[in-house]
């Protein structure tokens, strides 16, 4: 397949006329010669006057200018795609990369709101060390505790003290046969969770 910028080159090189020589008789730069010779789209001019110098210098060098242009016209469109094609697979442009940059972020940012919605709106952890059966011989029982660092806890509705990792712990006075401890811990948003038992004492 012929292309029109190796016509050009070649009916140029058979009249042994430099780019020099071409520009200073048709008054055209010699950057665009060289442009349209090598098919450097990105120095190419701008249209129409693209067009135009091609079909003057094809007249000049005895050729049919309009048939080049159509020529040429024909391989800028090919190298045009394969060079979209080529951008799109290979090249990293700024703008690309600060929209992925910014994609991200909103991804991570969502995600990061969805955690804390889910986290503010469930019930908070809570998990009790009771003792192993239902029977103690103590009178003092000690009920230790893990919860939500955030979260309030009261123990028969006596508050109690959370430390900054969650633990708490209070001291029950077991005065009857039977005793129930009702433990609940509550979120910041009123979020609760309960364990109750009931702890015998034997003497």
């Amino acid at each position: 397949m012929h292309r029109a910028s190796i016509i050009l080159k070649n009916a140029r090189s058979d009249k042994a006329l430099s780019l020099d020589e071409v520009s200073k008789k048709l008054k055209i730069p010699q950057k665009y010669l060289e442009a349209i010779e090598n098919e450097n789209i990105l120095c190419f001019p701008q249209e129409p006057y693209c067009s135009l110098i091609i079909k003057d210098y094809g007249d000049f060098l005895g050729l049919n200018g309009q048939q080049i242009v159509g020529l040429f016209r024909r391989d800028f469109a090919q190298k045009r795609k394969t060079k979209i094609i080529n951008k799109s697979f290979i090249s990293f442009t700024p703008q690309f990369t600060f929209s992925i940059i910014i994609s991200l972020f909103i991804i991570l940012f969502s995600f990061y709101l969805i955690f804390e919605y889910i986290k503010f709106n469930r019930p908070p952890k809570l998990k009790i060390n009771w003792p192993t059966g239902d029977a103690v011989s103590e009178e003092i029982l000690e009920i230790k505790g893990l919860t939500d660092p955030e979260s309030t806890v009261r123990v028969n509705q006596d508050l109690v003290i959370v430390d900054p990792e969650g633990n708490f712990t209070k001291k029950i006075n077991l005065q009857t046969k039977e005793t129930k401890v009702l433990i609940e811990s509550k979120s910041p948003s009123g979020k609760t969770i309960q364990e109750e038992r009931t702890i015998n004492m034997v003497k």
